[in-house]
């Protein structure tokens, strides 16, 4: 008995020590900080790999430079809410190389109607197995042509916004970077401007869900609006009855003709209209007038396969 008793002193104590310990620790230095800001801070620049303990927290961090990682100990189990760091996101990144791994963003806005989850302005960005949920924006860029951005195994959820006179934001919306890779995540529930913005010069965008049943005030499903080269393949898509813009899913330089389009791949796709939707519409709507490969695509009824516009 003894023993036993002396167990559950030792196992309360360890909890609470637990409890009581930083929440933000520097995997490579093992210093740990209450706040995420002064772990970023810590790092000087550097190269390091922030590990975040279980919890909700209303924190942000900016990096300047470096190659900073955020990491959940355990993915799924941190919480990002409200927090923004320069009026724009809970992290801004401004440096050569930004990871994100099992975070969760939420409830973030700002008065220009663009509050996002992560801000990046240049620099490389990999975002795996993270939830972007009912803000304004998920992840918002600037311009880097050398830049890559990846998102693999994320959600979107209740996100984009056309309120505001500053224009739409959208649950993913990247600039003139060079390449964008988003597979295996997500896209669902939108509340106003596309589910995918990009000005991307080369996309990859395979295996995803884009699901609009529930949508309101929703526009396309893709818009990649400077033109681009690449390839669409293997996602899924649904078009909801609330759709303010609703004639087409995947839009091609409808902006700016500042990419190449020609050779652009879109196949194996599956898109449908939701039950109750009247409307009719068209898969991929080509302003560019480059010859592309769109072969293999399952469409539901009412869904036109190509239109030049």
């Amino acid at each position: 008995m003894k023993s036993l008793a002396a167990f559950v002193v030792l196992l309360s104590a360890t909890a609470a020590q637990a409890q009581s310990a930083p929440p933000f620790v520097v995997q490579e230095s093992g210093k740990g900080f209450w706040r995420l800001d002064d772990a970023v801070k810590s790092v000087n620049g550097g190269d390091a790999t922030i590990v975040i303990a279980p919890g909700t927290y209303h924190d942000c961090a900016k990096v300047n430079q470096g190659r900073v990682a955020f990491r959940a100990k355990v993915s799924g189990s941190v919480i990002f809410d409200g927090g923004m760091c320069d009026g724009k996101a809970t992290l801004v990144f401004e440096g050569t190389d930004a990871m994100v791994d099992g975070l969760t963003f939420q409830n973030l806005s700002n008065q220009d109607g663009n509050g996002a989850g992560i801000r990046l302005t240049k620099g490389n960005l990999t975002v795996m197995n993270s939830i972007f949920r009912n803000s304004e924006e998920g992840i918002l860029t600037g311009e880097d042509p050398n830049g890559e951005i990846r998102v693999d195994r994320s959600t979107f959820s209740g996100l984009g916004s056309c309120a505001k006179s500053s224009g739409c934001a959208h649950a993913l919306y990247v600039g003139h970077y060079g390449k964008l890779y988003v597979t295996r995540s997500r896209f669902e529930k939108g509340r106003g401007g596309h589910y995918l913005k990009t000005r991307s010069a080369v996309v990859s965008i395979t295996d995803n869900s884009f699901d609009d049943a529930q949508g309101h005030g929703t526009n396309y499903t893709m818009d990649l609006c400077a033109g681009a080269t690449g390839l669409i393949a293997r996602n899924v898509m649904s078009g909801g009855p609330d759709r303010e813009n609703h004639s087409a899913f995947i839009v091609i330089g409808a902006e700016q003709r500042d990419n190449p389009s020609a050779g652009l791949t879109i196949t194996g796709n599956t898109a449908t209209l939701t039950p109750g939707v009247s409307y009719s519409t068209t898969f991929v709507a080509d302003y560019t007038h480059e010859p592309m490969k769109i072969s293999g695509n399952t469409l539901g009824r009412g869904i036109k396969d190509f239109e030049t516009r």
